[in-house]
């Protein structure tokens, strides 16, 4: 059997593919700021390692005799300089990677972090990617999921308070979306199997690519609101919004940023559709889990 490490088990990737290597009879290091979080983990077999992924001496210790490990930076909305934490996290795997011998990796990165430059709240990750490039005898995998499904469920609150799904991503522009899940089922099944080579990207794009007032269709009538809309905002606008739900500047800028790049056609660029990139979960699939946030805020059904 083998040992892996795994960085933000308790998340929507991590704990899926920590659960799914512990059902499999592996050892698993699981890295975590939330005892609390990972009491389940811990529960069914993972050696929890405390701390902050900033650490490198904490990855180290995880990391040690490890075969493989998985690699993601937390999002921290509040960051004072969000692109410098994410590089911070960043810099901390890879000097652990360097110190131990760590052999392979899969990190998770994004559409997107091709681009050297205006890439927003995807920079740190691209600047990830080229650490773990640099590392000589690191063979590491970067997957580079779309636009998360689980990003429109902010829409939730929206809907509930302003009868429409507001953004400033263009109303006109389709756009890859997929599931956590299935990202997180992707990543387990290469780490089991270890079949990667060399230093690879491979992009995941979901079942199918959705306008936002498609998307707004899809949802509305989960709950019962055929009509529901979806209308496109300005950049200072949307940052008003994020920085009301509790985002810092720097994360809101940064994530202005990212759709302005998005808009232009550049986060899009890079990536093509084909068996290995395109996953199962469509936004039909997805729209019970709208249905539910959405009464879970306050909103009727109906």
């Amino acid at each position: 059997m083998a040992t892996y490490a795994i960085t933000g088990a308790t998340g929507n990737t991590g704990r899926p593919i920590t659960l799914g290597l512990l059902e499999k009879g592996h050892a698993v290091r699981i890295v975590s700021r939330s005892p609390g979080k990972a009491k389940e983990l811990v529960g069914r077999g993972a050696v929890l390692f405390e701390g902050d992924s900033r650490d490198a001496g904490l990855l180290a210790r995880a990391f040690q005799g490890a075969d493989a490990a998985y690699l993601m930076v937390p999002i921290d909305a509040q960051a004072p300089d969000y692109t410098a934490r994410q590089v911070a996290h960043a810099t901390a795997m890879a000097e652990a990677i360097r110190k131990t011998g760590l052999p392979r990796a899969v990190s998770l990165s994004s559409v997107g972090a091709h681009l050297t430059a205006g890439a927003g709240v995807v920079q740190g990750l691209q600047r990830m990617e080229a650490m773990l490039n640099a590392i000589d005898g690191l063979t590491v995998l970067h997957l580079r999921p779309t636009y998360f499904l689980e990003n429109t469920l902010a829409q939730a609150g929206a809907v509930v308070h302003m009868g429409a799904m507001v953004g400033p991503v263009r109303a006109d522009l389709p756009i890859p979306m997929i599931a956590t899940r299935d990202i997180a089922a992707y990543a387990l099944r290469r780490l089991l199997a270890l079949d990667f080579a060399g230093r690879s990207v491979q992009y995941l794009l979901g079942a199918a690519g959705y306008t936002y007032p498609q998307v707004a269709q899809v949802f509305g009538r989960a709950i019962g609101k055929p009509d529901l809309a979806y209308r496109q905002v300005p950049y200072d606008q949307a940052k008003q919004a994020m920085m009301g739900m509790g985002w810092g500047k720097s994360a809101a800028d940064r994530m202005n940023e990212f759709v302005k790049a998005l808009n232009d056609g550049r986060v899009l660029s890079a990536h093509v559709r084909d068996e290995r990139s395109t996953t199962p979960t469509t936004l039909e699939d997805f729209a019970p889990v709208f249905s539910s946030v959405y009464v879970a805020q306050g909103g009727r059904i109906g």
